[in-house]
């Protein structure tokens, strides 16, 4: 994510525009008295599955997002709009909304500003007309929180899962100030007091593995060479401070490569298929040193390079690896990264 100039709007602006925003923390009041005369507002998220790196009420603020390069929390980046932890269990992420005033749904305006490298890849919104509105709610500052057993078992009475589908699941684009509105005309004739936001990794399908593994059909991953070729012993792959956004597993695979044959995979962005795994897939946690050695280690030849994979996505702190040395350093240091 990246500071850029204020968002502004599109040159053409959808009609449903001109109607009010039923879901403004500006709009009604309880018993509708006015927000302006006590401060009370009817407008709620009464509901969220996650909200570690910014809670999902920051959705219903009257003010144009911000973005403040210094503003940091215990959690990550502070960001002006609600923020999930990358997934890494089957399913999405969630919230319930409950507008200021019921009424007839015209459209959505699902704003990304700022998110230009973390927003939801895809969205999709349902709603519901309840009579008598649910009493549970959400009270305080949520970062860094997500919902509980009991709060799960209280919102699941809703079967907000099968409420009626006003946006199918649609992509988003990211937060830039060209295409942070995504706007979605709604054709609904009926009168809504609820939504429900749906958030979707960029792989909403998530499965895992009998060790509890995501399977994803993508990932990122680095090259790098060994300052020196050897054999090796031990692993460390660090995720410190990555407690939202750590990888859900990784694996590395190594070779031997003459600088001739490295020279020709740089040239070819790394096409190159004689890897063999070093280390199988191994699930992380978040925030802490993982260490491997022994049998976890499954080549006992010397190495020159190790390509270190992690998936689906997220960040590591420190990559060491100790072995013994069978020659010669080369005359440089070089990392090659890419993705796939």
């Amino acid at each position: 994510m990246a500071e850029r100039r204020a968002a502004g709007r599109s040159a053409v602006e959808p009609g449903f525009l001109q109607f009010n925003d039923l879901a403004c923390e500006s709009v009604g009041g309880k018993e509708q008295e006015s927000v302006e005369s006590d401060g009370l507002l009817l407008f709620q998220v009464i509901f969220a599955t996650d909200e570690w790196f910014a809670p999902a009420a920051n959705l219903l603020k009257r003010e144009q997002p911000q973005f403040i390069a210094s503003a940091f929390t215990e959690f990550g980046k502070w960001m002006d709009g609600w923020e999930t932890r990358r997934k890494r269990t089957p399913g999405h992420d969630w919230c319930l909304v409950e507008l200021g005033v019921p009424g007839l749904i015209y459209g959505f305006d699902v704003d990304t500003s700022f998110f230009t490298g973390n927003h939801s890849p895809h969205v999709s919104i349902q709603a519901s007309c309840l009579d008598p509105a649910p009493t549970f709610t959400l009270e305080g500052d949520r970062t860094g929180m997500a919902a509980s057993d009991s709060q799960m078992a209280a919102v699941a009475k809703l079967g907000s899962e099968a409420w009626p589908e006003l946006v199918s699941v649609s992509e988003l684009k990211p937060g830039f100030s060209d295409c942070c509105h995504n706007y979605f005309k709604v054709e609904y004739k009926h009168r809504v007091t609820h939504l429900r936001l749906n958030m979707y990794p960029g792989t909403y399908t998530h499965t895992v593995d009998q060790q509890g593994i995501l399977q994803v059909p993508g990932w990122e991953w680095a090259v790098f060479r060994l300052g020196h070729p050897g054999v090796i012993s031990r692993i460390e792959i660090d995720t410190n401070h990555f407690k939202g956004n750590f990888p859900d597993s990784c694996r590395i695979e190594a070779c031997t490569l003459t600088p001739e044959e490295e020279a020709q995979c740089i040239k070819s962005r790394w096409n190159f298929r004689k890897w063999q795994v070093l280390l199988a897939p191994q699930k992380l946690r978040p925030h802490l040193r993982h260490h491997y050695s022994g049998v976890e280690l499954t080549l006992n030849r010397p190495v020159s390079h190790v390509r270190v994979i992690i998936a689906p996505d997220g960040g590591v702190s420190r990559l060491r690896i100790w072995g013994r040395p069978t020659k010669a350093a080369p005359s440089n240091q070089h990392i090659a990264a890419s993705k796939l």
